[in-house]
């Protein structure tokens, strides 16, 4: 993005596939947790270069529950965007499923939302663009995921409570 010009949520989507193989899997014949974060953290930072048109790094990720086990030849499919930003800083929810091709099923298993930070060739944070939603498709994923996050800080609260 040219500096000073908005970029919309629509500029920054990526879908990242995967197969798992046994090498990201544990004695179960299921994907390595870690495996999956770092599949999510390179998909949301490539939709946050997008965004920014800038190197990014990783500042923070938010809780993450794995909701269901991604077991040895399924396909996972990454998927990110850009739902808010900070003069700096990008905010991205990452979203993770599992497809099995030969049974033509899938299912959520992972979610997350990161924080990026774009940084200048001297790896300095640099600012980043405004955020534009300009169609309703996009209105709705910013705002599902703004009430997601919500929601997620909510449910952080109680258990840090209890």
């Amino acid at each position: 993005m040219p500096a000073g010009e908005p970029a919309t949520l629509a500029e920054s989507h990526t879908e990242m596939t995967e197969i798992v193989l046994p090498n990201d899997t544990n004695t179960y014949g299921r994907v390595l947790g870690g495996a999956v974060l770092h599949w999510m953290d390179v998909c949301g930072a490539i939709a946050a270069m997008r965004f920014a048109g800038e190197d990014v790094v990783t500042a923070s990720m938010e809780h993450v529950d794995f909701k269901t086990p991604i077991d040895l030849g399924e396909v996972v499919v990454v998927e990110a965007y850009v739902y808010g930003t900070g003069r700096t800083s990008i905010e991205v929810n990452v979203e993770v499923r599992a497809e099995n091709p030969q049974q033509d099923t899938e299912r959520d298993t992972t979610s997350s939302f990161f924080t990026f930070v774009a940084v200048d060739d001297d790896g300095e944070p640099t600012p980043v663009p405004d955020l534009e939603c300009p169609t309703g498709t996009e209105r709705r994923l910013r705002d599902r995921a703004l009430d997601d996050r919500a929601a997620e800080l909510e449910r952080l609260v109680e258990r840090m409570e209890s």
